[in-house]
């Protein structure tokens, strides 16, 4: 009989023996995976690395590309000696925005929309939006950023910063609570808020403003687009000119006089040498600040209202009364007699010689200031202002004058509301 250890030796070995083998296996113990189910994950892990690393080229060629347009759209808005003008970032601008919504919503002009906004200091501010439909497009924000960068005077707006960013063109600037002069001026209710001191004043900043742009300014630069709507007020009714859109760099060589093919600005404030052949100088911005002057005393607009109403211009109707020694006739009536007669009888005076129809008997600006602020000076007798004949309207005859234009031939405007054909006397 076997010892107990020796027969559960051979039993452990029987019984090891008859264990069947493995699934897979090779009779010799070894485990071999099923060949058909590896190559199933394999090619699936190589698909999915394939599909992940085209993915990740894709977007970083996408991110490229992005990126070079961006920048070379920076480079051409951007004037290289313009560094201190902050670039804003497009999510900012919509948070203080409240992404542009209706309720602040400011005003609509050439350019597009222009909305309030608070930025996260509690800073206000009014952003400028390009709107796609406008005509004046890339070239007039470019225009605007480059030249008003280099302005820095108390009676232009002040530009805070600028963003060019995926489809938006915007430009942000100081926020000015009582908007623009012409909200103002043209409304009955709130002219009152215009006492003489607040018009003079007014009338003294923007002088001072134009003249800065002509002859001060590192870059001698002509407005083109002077106008009401383009006066901001602050909170202490410091007029403040904007849109610079339209404005022109002033060229010495050419004789001070530019002429250009197409003729932008706002009749009623155009000077006529400007609307009639697009010959623009400096005396063009004078004769828009006598139009604005003359504004400003007599409270009304020289629009087709008028015209309508009185059957002449505005300034021509100035030039009338100051002739047949009426000027009394001419001021606001909201002024009542509250006002300097010496003061307000100066800035008519100024006003008329600066819508003199030959430009060149028409004062410089500083000229223009010099006469407004001295009580001693001896000015000459103002001509005849150019008359404006044909206005038709259609189909509605009150629309105003004032309708913004950039047109290739300069005899009449063409948009959906009025057909306005200018002749010279």
């Amino acid at each position: 009989m076997a010892p107990a250890g020796h027969l559960g030796g051979h039993g452990h070995r029987r019984l090891l023996d008859t264990a069947p083998a493995p699934a897979g296996g090779d009779g010799a113990g070894h485990v071999v995976t099923s060949s058909p189910d590896a190559m199933r994950i394999m090619v699936g892990v190589l698909v999915t690395v394939v599909f992940c690393t085209l993915l990740y080229c894709i977007y970083c060629w996408r991110w490229r590309k992005r990126n070079a347009i961006k920048r070379s759209l920076f480079e051409s808005l951007w004037p290289r000696s313009s560094s201190d003008l902050p670039l804003m970032d497009l999510a900012s601008i919509l948070a203080a925005t409240d992404n542009f919504s209706k309720a602040n919503k400011l005003g609509e002009g050439g350019f597009g929309p222009v909305y309030k906004g608070v930025l996260r200091g509690g800073l206000e501010i009014a952003v400028k939006r390009l709107s796609a439909r406008s005509r004046q497009g890339a070239a007039e924000f470019r225009n605007e950023v480059e030249l008003i960068a280099k302005l820095q005077h108390r009676n232009l707006v002040r530009l805070l910063g600028w963003c060019a960013e995926r489809d938006e063109k915007l430009l942000i600037y100081e926020y000015l609570p009582n908007r623009s002069l012409d909200a103002i001026l043209f409304d009955r209710n709130k002219s009152r808020q215009l006492g003489w001191s607040t018009r003079h004043n007014i009338i003294l900043g923007i002088a001072r403003g134009i003249l800065y742009l002509h002859e001060d300014s590192l870059l001698k630069i002509v407005h083109r687009d002077l106008k009401a709507s383009n006066v901001l007020l602050d909170d202490k009714m410091n007029p403040k000119i904007s849109d610079f859109g339209m404005a022109k760099i002033f060229e010495e060589e050419s004789g001070g006089i530019n002429n250009t093919g197409r003729v932008v600005g706002t009749y009623g404030y155009m000077a006529p040498e400007f609307a009639l052949e697009g010959v623009f100088s400096v005396k063009s911005d004078v004769f828009s600040f006598g139009v604005l002057l003359l504004e400003i005393l007599s409270g009304q607009r020289n629009g087709a209202l008028y015209l309508e109403e009185h059957h002449q211009s505005l300034i021509r109707g100035a030039w009338k009364l100051w002739i047949k020694d009426h000027a009394a006739d001419f001021m606001d009536l909201s002024l009542g007699q509250l006002y300097s007669r010496d003061e307000a009888w100066r800035c008519y005076h100024v006003g008329l010689l600066c819508v003199q129809e030959n430009p060149d008997v028409r004062p410089t600006m500083s000229s223009v200031l010099l006469m407004l602020i001295s009580d001693h000076m001896n000015l000459p007798k103002p001509a005849k202002p150019p008359l404006y004949t044909k206005l038709r309207s259609i189909p509605l005859p009150a629309v105003p004058l004032m309708i913004t234009t950039e047109l290739k031939a300069p005899s009449h405007s063409i948009n959906d509301v009025t057909i306005t054909t200018i002749e010279p006397r």
